[in-house]
């Protein structure tokens, strides 16, 4: 079925992960540390990531980052941690995790969050270069670049500029971006919120006008600034 790496130091967490996914049919892998996951995910195709963040070696944060930035590597990674802060969260997806999943965890929501980073993954919703301004966005290439400079997102913040380049300049309301986004398996109240943290790092904050606004009320828009009067 699906090929999952757990890595993970808690031993009961990663054997109740076993008990309840190996009779559902999915082949996993884990790994104690950080250095043993990094050579694991580096060495191995797999369809998820589970990662905790406070591990042995090299956290999860750390090895994430590894695993987006010198390795390439676009497996969704799901962050399992006891950490629930907003500055949490936000390092977290910083780093290149996909979703972020608290403990304690109900397994049945695991799965769920699963499936979806798959089928998000899997999903090939667009094909084609977009572009706002100086703002562009290659989707066959997974690229974007603004004012001639390279940009990193993860790929939920990829998906969340996306889709607002592609409505642009119509306004895109919370409920129609999270739907795009994640389908039925919205996260959590605040992961849009999170996302567009992030994306508003990289595409607005080095930058001397913003591109992403939003409108109380209604939604985000992405504009061009030298459009604006």
């Amino acid at each position: 079925m699906y090929k999952i790496l757990i890595i993970e130091d808690n031993p009961d967490i990663v054997a109740n992960i076993y008990a309840f996914f190996e009779p559902k049919g999915f082949e996993l892998d884990n790994a104690h540390n950080g250095y043993s996951g990094l050579t694991l995910a580096s060495t191995n195709r797999y369809d998820v990531i589970l990662l905790d963040v406070m591990l042995p070696g090299m956290d999860g944060t750390q090895l994430c980052k590894k695993l987006r930035e010198e390795l390439h590597d676009k497996t969704p990674v799901l962050m399992l941690t006891a950490r629930d802060t907003v500055l949490d969260k936000v390092a977290g997806f910083d780093s290149g995790a996909d979703d972020y999943l608290v403990k304690p965890f109900s397994l049945v929501e695991l799965e769920a969050r699963i499936k979806a980073l798959i089928r998000r993954h899997q999903d090939e919703h667009f094909r084609h270069s977009i572009e706002v301004g100086k703002l562009s966005l290659n989707t066959d290439e997974h690229t974007i670049q603004r004012e001639g400079i390279f940009l990193k997102l993860t790929p939920t913040g990829f998906k969340i500029l996306a889709t607002l380049m592609s409505a642009a300049p119509r306004v895109v309301s919370k409920t129609e971006l999270e739907e795009k986004v994640w389908g039925r398996d919205i996260p959590s109240s605040d992961a849009l919120r999170t996302h567009l943290h992030s994306v508003r790092a990289q595409v607005d904050k080095p930058f001397a006008q913003p591109m992403i606004m939003t409108i109380p009320g209604v939604g985000y828009q992405i504009v061009d600034p030298d459009n604006l009067s």
